[in-house]
């Protein structure tokens, strides 16, 4: 029985398509994100992106699709539907990143799961159900430490002029962009968390400079604060993560972590190697 897989953000989606443990296929799509995309558009992906990287031999009967904006039932009705219009065969199940994260990082224990990507998140999973989560505000208002978060504080430091010659050097030449042309992607383009979150890499690009340091120290330290110190839980359970910026930066996660006193558990750049062990091997 083939099995497809779907680990899907705001800015990429990752599948995984297993037809036997020993046959299997990669591919990798634009994100889905719900609130930018609807039925028409979403199918419209699947068939110019993702099929032609799929075997066309494979007769997919069962699909676990996870995503981003999936806490919605009217997202969730949307993206099967557009699955159900492709796969007309398959068994499909859809649910949120937040349950993507927790079986990923958790399997079928008890613990913590952070994602830490171009969004945010915490959550409690009790081994079946997440069981208790921060508040998910979305990026203009929270998704702390996240890439679209941290993205931004790049931005403030260049057109608050807070930078020192040397990173303002490097920023203007690494990117084109002027100060019109960022605040009219982020003020009146779509997928402004997108745009944020690609200037995180700047971060990574010079790690060692104090003004970097502190950016990503900061804003890191606001994840902790602000989420996981409300759980219980962080002191008496692994706390996991997932995502780039949790990848990236992994150094400083262990040192909050210990400042904190959690007991820091696994960190994974993606959920699809978690999510392949919970539902296939």
């Amino acid at each position: 029985m083939a099995i497809l897989l779907a680990d899907s953000g705001a800015t990429k989606c990752e599948w995984f398509l297993a037809e036997s443990k020993e046959s299997t296929t990669t591919a990798f799509t634009q994100g889905i994100s719900p609130y930018f995309f609807n039925t028409e558009k979403t199918v419209t992906l699947l068939q110019e992106e993702l099929l032609p990287q799929l075997p066309a031999s494979a007769v997919i009967e069962e699909i676990h699709y996870y995503g981003t904006g999936m806490r919605n039932p009217v997202n969730v009705d949307m993206v099967r539907q557009s699955l159900a219009t492709v796969f007309k065969k398959a068994d499909i199940e859809v649910s949120d990143d937040m349950l993507a994260a927790a079986r990923a990082l958790n399997g079928r224990n008890a613990g913590m799961a952070c994602n830490l990507g171009t969004g945010s998140f915490a959550v409690y999973y009790d081994g079946n159900t997440i069981t208790r989560q921060a508040a998910g505000i979305g990026y203009i208002l929270g998704d702390e430490g996240s890439g679209a978060y941290l993205g931004k504080k790049v931005l403030q430091y260049y057109l608050y002029n807070t930078f020192d010659e040397e990173l303002r050097y490097k920023f203007e030449k690494k990117y084109s962009a002027t100060p019109v042309d960022i605040l009219e992607n982020v003020y009146r383009k779509p997928l402004a968390n997108r745009y944020m979150a690609t200037f995180c890499l700047f971060l990574s690009e010079n790690r060692g400079h104090y003004m970097i340091e502190n950016i990503i120290e900061d804003g890191l330290n606001d994840f902790f604060f602000t989420h996981l110190c409300k759980f219980p839980e962080s002191w008496n359970s692994p706390i996991h993560f997932v995502g780039g910026v949790a990848f990236a930066f992994h150094d400083i996660i262990n040192d909050l972590c210990h400042s904190y006193e959690f007991d820091q558990g696994k960190i994974l750049k993606g959920a699809m190697e978690g999510l392949i062990q919970y539902h296939v091997q």
